[in-house]
């Protein structure tokens, strides 16, 4: 993987000196999160999304999911001690983050949000991410992708 081919992503987690394994695919938007579970034959439970929502105006939450799980609005805004919380437009994604939809990684976004990840990735010996690109993915543990995008296990499904 060339310097030109690292994402923001793959750039922070080198900076940190935190030991990761890139994994490319055919860059599809089509694919689901658990399609490329699929592809990287790997368990559902072990490929996390990452959802950008908001709550009161202009307070935007960070929520890491795996891929096979729906988060729970409800239990995302109680995390983060808002009474509601919605996804934010698709449109919004790029202009907030830096990264698009389907490439959305919670390590190296434009800014620092309030950050959650489902508990259960603490009983995971390892995790994937986006990379920050369609058709990338970063596997890393998940203690160090806790400590890299600073968040908070939370019961969000």
């Amino acid at each position: 993987m060339g310097k030109q081919d690292k994402t923001n992503c793959m750039r922070v987690l080198e900076s940190k000196k935190i030991a990761y394994t890139p994994h490319l695919y055919e860059a599809d938007p089509s694919l689901s999160g658990e399609d490329i579970a699929r592809i990287l034959r790997e368990e559902p439970a072990q490929v996390f999304k990452t959802l950008v929502t908001v709550g009161k105006p202009q307070r935007y939450y960070v929520f890491v999911i795996p891929v096979n799980e729906e988060l729970n609005l409800k239990k995302a805004a109680s995390a983060v001690g808002e009474k509601s919380v919605c996804m934010i437009p698709q449109r919004d994604l790029l202009p907030l983050t830096g990264y698009v939809h389907g490439g959305c990684s919670p390590i190296g976004m434009k800014k620092r949000f309030p950050s959650y990840i489902h508990q259960s990735a603490g009983n995971l010996s390892r995790i994937f991410v986006s990379a920050g690109r369609v058709g990338c993915q970063v596997e890393l543990s998940p203690a160090d992708l806790i400590r890299v995008a600073e968040l908070v296990p939370a019961d969000l499904v």
